[in-house]
């Protein structure tokens, strides 16, 4: 089992701070409140039930006690990624700071032009 495995399991038991999983490789695993769902859960006996069948990630494993920190909301998050919307841009164009360029000559001459004349009254 790694951070990140997608694995089925079935909810054994819930407390207040979470849900426990038995997942299908036999090893045991929490679902902290926390990674039930995006947003504020009321009460978590009204989300999920005992012998719920779940897909869960697993979040963190630890090999010495073979216990698993399992999600929800991270696979929820994954079906609800917003869409890349393009945007115009002309960066296509690579023009990038070549108008600035030339007409930064312009610019200097008709300052050196403003300021000689203040000199001059």
């Amino acid at each position: 089992m790694k951070i990140g495995d997608k694995l089925s399991g079935v909810i054994t038991g819930i407390k207040p701070y979470g849900a426990f999983v038995s997942l299908e490789n036999g090893t045991t695993g929490l679902i902290h409140i926390s990674e039930i769902k995006t947003g504020y859960i009321d009460n978590i006996y009204n989300t999920l039930k005992v012998n719920q069948e779940v897909l869960v990630q697993v979040m963190d494993y630890d090999e010495f006690t073979q216990k698993a920190s399992l999600s929800l909301r991270t696979l929820e998050e994954e079906k609800h990624k917003i869409p890349h919307r393009h945007r115009f841009s002309n960066s296509r164009y690579k023009i990038g700071f070549k108008p600035l360029a030339e007409a930064m000559p312009v610019w200097v001459e008709e300052g050196m032009a403003f300021l000689k004349a203040e000199k001059e009254d």
